[in-house]
C-alpha cells in the first residue's frame, strides 16, 4: 500500500511539473488559452498579470470546499496534492517562454504536454479539480450528463476569450484542446474506445453489484472450471467505454486485489449503450445513485 502511494505522488508530481511546463512555455508566451480553471487563470493574467499561479490554487481551493463530497479520501488527497504541485510549478517554472515561428506549432506541443501531464495525473488516481467537480454538480442538480457539462464549461470559458487573445487565438487554443483530448485517451486507454473486460474472481457478486451501480454496464456471467484445480469460477465479461475503464479498475482492485482481470480490444460492438444510448432517465439514475452513496459516506 505505501509503495502504491509513493507511487501516485511520484506520478502526480511528474505530471504536474509537465503541465506547468507546457502553460509557461507554450501556452503564455503564444498567448493561447485553456479550458477549465486554468483558461479563467491564463485569461486574468492577459488582462491583469496575476501569475497563473496565484489564480488557480485559489478557485481550485474555492472549488474542492464546495465539491469535497463528491470525491473518496485518497482521490481528493491526490488531487489536493496535484492542485498545490501545479500551482508551485506554474510558479518555478514562470518566465520558461519559447515563442513559435510557426503558430500551429503551439497548440500542437502544449496540447500534447497537458494531455501527457493530466493522463500521468488521472493514472495516479489524483486529478487536477476545477470543472471536473462542477460537471459533477450540474449533473446532479441540472440533469446534464458529465460530458456534455465539461464541454458547456470549456465553452463558456473560451468562446469569450475572443476579445482577450483573438478570434486567430481561439481558434489555435481549440486546436490545443483537440490534441489534450486525444493525447489524454491515448494515455488512459489505447487507441481503441471500447475494451471487453474479462474477470474471475471469488468476490464475483460483490463486483457484478458495483459494475451495474458505478458503471451502469449490463453484464455477462460465464460458468467455468480451472484447469489445475478442476474448480468451479464464475467469469464476468462486460463491455466498457473509454471513460469508464479507470473507475471499472479502481473498483475491482477496491473489492478484490486478487481478481484476474483480462483487457481486450473490440473491433465493433452492437447493443445496449453502444450502437445506441441508454435511455437519459436510466443514466441519470445511475449518476444520481452514485453521488449520493458518496454523500452517505461523508456524513
Amino acid at each position: 500500500m505505501k509503495r502504491k502511494t509513493s507511487t501516485s505522488i511520484i506520478l502526480c508530481t511528474i505530471g504536474a511539473l509537465i503541465f506547468s511546463i507546457a502553460i509557461n512555455t507554450f501556452s503564455i508566451p503564444n498567448n493561447l488559452g485553456e479550458g477549465g480553471v486554468t483558461g479563467i487563470g491564463l485569461m486574468m493574467y492577459y488582462l491583469t498579470n496575476i501569475p497563473v499561479s496565484v489564480t488557480t490554487i485559489v478557485l481550485n481551493g474555492f472549488i474542492l470546499l464546495v465539491g469535497y463530497r463528491y470525491l473518496d479520501k485518497k482521490t481528493m488527497a491526490l488531487t489536493i496534492l496535484s492542485t498545490i504541485l501545479v500551482s508551485l510549478f506554474l510558479q518555478l517554472t514562470y518566465g520558461w517562454q519559447y515563442e513559435m515561428n510557426h503558430a500551429i506549432l503551439a497548440p500542437l506541443c502544449s496540447g500534447a504536454l497537458v494531455g501527457l501531464s493530466l493522463g500521468i495525473i488521472m493514472q495516479a488516481g489524483g486529478s487536477t479539480a476545477g470543472t471536473d467537480i462542477i460537471a459533477l454538480i450540474m449533473n446532479k442538480y441540472f440533469g446534464w450528463s458529465t460530458g456534455i457539462a465539461l464541454v458547456i464549461i470549456d465553452i463558456i470559458i473560451v468562446v469569450p476569450s475572443i476579445f482577450v487573445i483573438g478570434l486567430e487565438n481561439v481558434v489555435l487554443t481549440v486546436v490545443h484542446l483537440y490534441v489534450q483530448t486525444k493525447v489524454l485517451n491515448f494515455i488512459l486507454e489505447g487507441f481503441n474506445p471500447k475494451k471487453s473486460i474479462f474477470i474471475i474472481s471469488n468476490k464475483y457478486e460483490e463486483i457484478s453489484l458495483e459494475i451495474d451501480r458505478v458503471i451502469g454496464r449490463g453484464m455477462t456471467l460465464f460458468d467455468a472450471t480451472g484447469y489445475y484445480r478442476k474448480d468451479n469460477k464464475k467469469v464476468i465479461m462486460v463491455v466498457i467505454n473509454r471513460q469508464q475503464i479507470m473507475p471499472l479498475n479502481k473498483l475491482i482492485a477496491e473489492i478484490d486485489s486478487n481478481a484476474f482481470v483480462v483487457i481486450s480490444e473490440v473491433q465493433n460492438v452492437v447493443g445496449e449503450g453502444f450502437s445506441y444510448a441508454i435511455s437519459d432517465e436510466e443514466y441519470q439514475h445511475k449518476i444520481n445513485e452514485f453521488i449520493e452513496s458518496g454523500e452517505k459516506k461523508t456524513r
